[in-house]
């Protein structure tokens, strides 16, 4: 096309390593971890700093005081246990949010979600219940335990009878009428 003067040529200015001002400032700057695309960790998680998963994690990640992210290409089996919890990528495991949590566009969960306020954007894909009762900490925590304890259905199909006050499954007529 057109050749510019070698005289007005101006570098672009370097990026500045300068952290951006919190909007709080007595607020306490957080540290951030990052499990990277390549990293596969089996085991649990715990830490007081936030988390970004690009890769593999298997088991337990329980950061009730800090944000957990899993990345687009985060693939993430286990309950999640945080603040805020971000989902771009997969998670098969039960979320646990203190605060909120977000499932993005490009997110898919499968499993249930608990948190006083909850986020699914267009596009996500989510297999589960969503729970957004205001008290997410410690009775949630002990409610999953129940349930992955609880008895597997019989050979013949059939479950334990309900607890007082638990919904059961409705069984449907399917015969035509007339």
């Amino acid at each position: 096309m057109f050749k510019r003067p070698e005289g007005d040529y101006q570098p672009e200015p370097p990026v500045s390593n300068i952290p951006v001002p919190r909007s709080n400032p007595t607020e306490p700057r957080r540290e951030n971890a990052s499990i990277g695309p390549s990293i596969s960790i089996k085991g649990d998680l715990t830490g007081e700093e936030d988390l970004v998963i690009q890769g593999r994690v298997e088991g337990k990640v329980d950061l009730k005081q800090n944000n957990v992210t899993v990345g687009k290409n985060g693939r993430v089996k286990a309950d999640i246990f945080g603040k805020l919890v971000t989902i771009e990528g997969e998670v098969e495991g039960n979320l646990f949010g203190q605060d909120q949590i977000i499932v993005r566009g490009t997110g898919h969960v499968r499993g249930n979600i608990s948190a006083p306020r909850v986020s699914i954007e267009d596009g996500a894909r989510f297999k589960g219940s969503i729970d957004m009762d205001g008290k997410s900490g410690e009775k949630h925590r002990a409610d999953a335990s129940a349930e992955a304890k609880s008895p597997a259905p019989s050979p013949t199909g059939s479950y334990p009878a309900p607890k007082a006050g638990q919904a059961t499954k409705a069984e449907v007529n399917t015969s035509r009428i007339g």
